[in-house]
Formats: structure tokens, sequence, C-alpha cells
């Protein structure tokens, strides 16, 4: 991958789809996590003002820690980029405490974490006529459909979504990220402990790209034994089951003959 050329296009991009829309900006979502890394770095190189907003939420502390030191470290290089820090722990329970307690599963949980996130970002990009832009790799968003529906999926545009993680990193080496960010094991920073996508999914990054690419080449589970037979079950068992993520949403689309 020739590094430079592809921060160059994304940057563009941004750039571009943010003239034409007639905004001023970005709103990002700083999770302490490569992506959001990444994401809020390449916003911060378009020269268009940039907020990162720091969210905790019962936030593990390794996590909360490093979304500060990334914010810190955007500030001392570019002055374009703002700083919000709203603590939505308070919410949360608010609105936990509404909720039927059947509804108190750990995975509604997490997912009802991920949408008061969005409603915040979306406040924010509102009032300040801004865009928010999604921090999701390709593996995420149209692999295993690892995000939340109308949570961290929700926003404006995706800047990294057709990058693999492994491309995520080799960029957020070249941006010179914090080393901090860049050796921290991946995680979606819904868990107050602090559990990674690794331990969530069971495998990591390099082996579901490998997973995605052989199922895009039509490979089939009796093709693979040991761990590549688990690895790839993994992913066609993510895949298949949050497919309805990764989908334009139904539409019932009614018979001309019967709406005249």
């Amino acid at each position: 991958m020739q590094e430079k050329l592809v921060i160059d296009h994304i940057v563009t991009w941004l750039k571009d789809y943010a003239t034409k829309s007639g905004t001023k900006g970005f709103v990002v979502g700083i999770s302490g996590g490569i992506d959001s890394a990444l994401t809020s770095t390449l916003c911060a190189l378009t020269g268009l003002e940039v907020i990162c907003v720091n969210m905790p939420i019962h936030q593990f502390k390794a996590e909360f820690d490093r979304s500060n030191e990334h914010i810190t470290w955007l500030q001392d290089k570019f002055l374009n980029v703002k700083k919000e820090k709203i603590d939505l722990t308070e919410s949360f329970e608010t609105l936990k405490a509404t909720l039927p307690v059947h509804t108190h599963t750990h995975l509604n949980l997490a997912n009802v974490r991920a949408r008061i996130r969005m409603t915040t970002l979306y406040a924010l990009a509102g009032a300040e006529a801004k865009l928010v832009a999604g921090t999701g790799n390709k593996v995420e968003d149209f692999g295993i459909g690892f995000f939340t529906k109308y949570g961290d999926g929700g926003v404006d545009l995706s800047p990294i979504a057709d990058l693999s993680k492994t491309q995520v990193y080799q960029l957020c080496k070249e941006l010179n990220v914090p080393q901090s960010i860049q050796k921290a094991a991946p995680t979606d920073g819904l868990w107050e402990d602090g559990r990674s996508d690794e331990d969530q999914i069971g495998a990591s990054y390099p082996e579901l790209e490998w997973a995605m690419q052989a199922y895009q080449n039509g490979s089939k589970l009796e093709d693979f034994k040991g761990r590549q037979a688990e690895i790839f079950q993994i992913y066609i068992r993510f895949h298949k089951s949050n497919l309805h993520k990764m989908i334009p949403i139904p539409v019932c689309e009614i018979p001309d003959n019967i709406l005249s």
C-alpha cells in the first residue's frame, strides 16, 4: 500500500464531501482505539474544524486515558481540532432504569450505550453544521457486521470503510499516532471490563481478513481444517447473523395496480 497516496486520497475525499454538502467540518467519537484515531487524524488533515468527542459511560480507565491522550496529541498538531468531553454515565443509567428489567442483558445494554453516543454526536453535529464521521473499517462494516445498528453504524460518511484493520494500522504508523493506541488491543469500548474485540469474536483481525477474502473468493467450510476451519466458521456465523446491518433497509414495494 502506498500510504501517503492513500492518506491524501481520503483527506481530499473528506474535504470535497464536506464542501459539496455545505457543512463546516466533522464530529468524531474518540474511543481510544486505532480506528477512531485514524479517522480523526484524517479529518484534521483537511484543515476543516474537527470536534473530537470523548463520551465515557462507566468507561474502562485505560480506554478513557488513551482517548484523552489522542485528543491532546491532535490538538498539539492541529489548530482546527476542538475537544468535547460529555459524560453520558448518568444519561445511560437513567434510560436503563426506565427500561423493563428483561432488556438488561449485557449485549443489549452495550448497544444502548452505542446509540446514546450516536445521538450525542448528532446533537453536536446539528448545532455546529458538521458531519458525523464514521470509524468503521472494512471487516467490521462489510465482513462481520461488528457494529451497533443506529449506534456507531449511524454516521454521515465512512472515510476508512474500504481499509482493512491491517491497513488502518499501517496508516496510523505512517501518521505517527500515539504508540499507546497503536499497541492497544482493539476494543469497541462498550464493556466495563475492557474486553477486546478478539475476546468477543473469537478471532483476530488478520484472521478475519483472511476469512473475508476466502469467503469472497467462493471458498467453503469443507475446504479448510483445524484453526482455518474454525476461523472461517466464525466469519460465516457473524456475516450471516449481521447481514441485516450491511444491506439497505427492506422496503415493502406496493404494486402500482393496487395503489391506483
